[in-house]
């Protein structure tokens, strides 16, 4: 099995038979609006899975969709139902203002489980933080809540796929309720310094880690582009790299299209 990162919180996921994408997002760097994940992976994909309604999670989810055919599973928070159809948010909408119907969607939410084809994946608890983003001389501040786009449909993923475990928490702050879930990877976000406290930082994703205990863990959705900010989110990779493996415990810092084998 292997594993490749595509920057922010994007992945793929793929052995002989299955592929599976996780959050299907947008480079938000000015001069490269694209896909993370690129177009040429797309025809073959089996699964999708999006942690939230995020642009740089969410926004290429309904084009992946229609490429591959592909199962979604999310959490129910960025799903509504509407004269018998699934709807999600829309991915390039404004707000919470337009929701587009998806063919195979599956709505988790914390704690259950769907089985699709040879992989398990279960909803686990994601809490997304407040955002802060400067913006010139102004700052936009989005607080989570209800009616609000920010982190709608927060939700981690562990996911089965070949008698091993993977677990990505998405964009989350610390929980306690992830302990003991040992998987053979785990993927969580390390870029909360400072205003940036939408994710966990060092301190707090290293507490993670010990309450995981996983065999291998992949750091991602720091120091990466935003508009024209080079290094949104900053965090040293390779100071979490050196704390983790004194835990006895692997740790792939992975640039983008970097691929590891598990």
């Amino acid at each position: 099995m292997k594993i490749r990162h595509f920057l922010y919180n994007s992945f793929l996921i793929e052995n002989d038979r299955t592929k599976i994408a996780i959050d299907p997002g947008q480079n938000l760097w000015i001069f490269n609006l694209s896909s993370l994940i690129p177009k040429s992976e797309w025809g073959n994909i089996t699964h999708i899975l999006i942690t939230h309604g995020d642009p740089d999670h969410h926004w290429q989810s309904d084009r992946m969709a229609e490429a591959c055919n592909a199962p979604v599973v999310c959490g129910k928070e960025l799903t509504k139902v509407e004269d018998g159809k699934t709807l999600l948010v829309d991915p390039r909408g404004r707000g919470l203002t337009s929701w587009i119907p998806f063919q195979k969607v599956h709505p988790l939410g914390i704690g259950e489980t769907v089985i699709l084809g040879d992989v398990k994946i279960e909803a686990i608890k994601s809490v997304h933080g407040p955002i802060s983003v400067p913006i010139l001389w102004f700052k936009i501040k989005k607080q989570p809540s209800p009616g609000e786009r920010t982190g709608i449909g927060s939700m981690g993923f562990k996911i089965t796929l070949g008698g091993k475990a993977i677990v990505n928490l998405g964009d989350s702050i610390l929980q306690t309720e992830w302990e003991g879930l040992k998987p053979e990877v785990l993927m969580l976000p390390i870029g909360g310094l400072g205003n940036n406290t939408w994710t966990m930082d060092l301190s707090d994703a290293l507490e993670a880690v010990k309450l995981i205990s996983p065999r291998k863990v992949i750091p991602c959705h720091y120091n990466v582009p935003f508009f024209w900010i080079k290094n949104m989110a900053p965090a040293d990779g390779q100071l979490f790299k050196h704390e983790v493996e004194k835990l006895g415990i692997e740790c792939s810092i992975m640039q983008y299209g970097d691929e590891i084998e598990i």
